[in-house]
């Protein structure tokens, strides 16, 4: 094939990697921009109102610590792993600086505490992956740090999910967040898996069957819905 200007096998797997890769950025990326509504909102009222700075801290914590994972000081060749959680760490800390921004005085205080927390785990496993570890071993070390955070994220679902087989309703349950959250994660497991990174393919098949649980639910229910709703009388009298 070579000899015919085609690609070779290597070349297709290399394709098939980098596309899983640059679609797992793009989905990931649907992802950092949702909250955007939100924080228009608490610009536009000047007021954190109810809302809660904690699922952007953690998930900075989270880009933090597989971007540093992605980076050659740990692992070489997953360079699109460390693209995406570096755009994901700014969205993130983007974010917790407008909620600081715009909180009262109590909830300032306790999300810069958190903010300045996050940074010092950070800095610490940094520190001790880079100190007391030499390279493979680091790689297995910060790996697993990955993946139970990755696993933790993608774990947090499980509340909505939760929430929706106990009211039977879809409603608290974006469907195109799920969707996203979804296509994501197969995205990275085949990524994972075509590298045989089996930290980057193990958290991401979870987050698969997860995403996929999620749509299921979605269509189950949705669908009940409007079987529900097709049931009911089009016009009520009363005499």
């Amino acid at each position: 094939m070579a000899s015919l200007g085609l690609p070779g096998p290597s070349s297709y797997h290399d394709l098939c990697c980098y596309g899983a890769g640059i679609a797992g950025n793009i989905f990931a990326f649907v992802l950092f921009i949702s909250p955007l509504p939100t924080f228009r909102r608490i610009v536009r009222n000047g007021s954190t109102e109810q809302f809660s700075a904690t699922p952007y801290i953690y998930s900075l914590l989270n880009c933090l610590v597989c971007m540093w994972y992605a980076l050659p000081f740990v692992s070489y060749g997953v360079v699109l792993v460390a693209t995406v959680n570096t755009i994901g760490a700014a969205f993130q800390l983007a974010y917790t600086a407008v909620f600081i921004a715009y909180a009262d005085a109590k909830k300032r205080l306790k999300v810069s505490v958190l903010l300045a927390g996050v940074f010092c785990v950070f800095g610490l496993i940094v520190y001790v992956s880079m100190a007391l570890f030499d390279h493979k071993p680091r790689r297995t070390f910060v790996g697993y740090l990955s993946v139970a955070s990755l696993i933790f994220m993608f774990a947090s679902p499980l509340s909505i999910i939760n929430l929706v087989i106990r009211t039977k309703s879809v409603e608290y349950m974006p469907f195109y967040l799920s969707l996203s959250m979804s296509l994501m994660s197969m995205s990275f497991f085949a990524y994972g898996a075509l590298l045989d990174d089996f930290f980057i393919y193990v958290p991401n098949g979870i987050g698969t069957v997860l995403g996929v649980m999620q749509l299921l639910l979605y269509a189950y229910y949705s669908r009940k819905g409007s079987r529900d709703e097709a049931r009911r009388p089009l016009l009520v009298t009363h005499t």
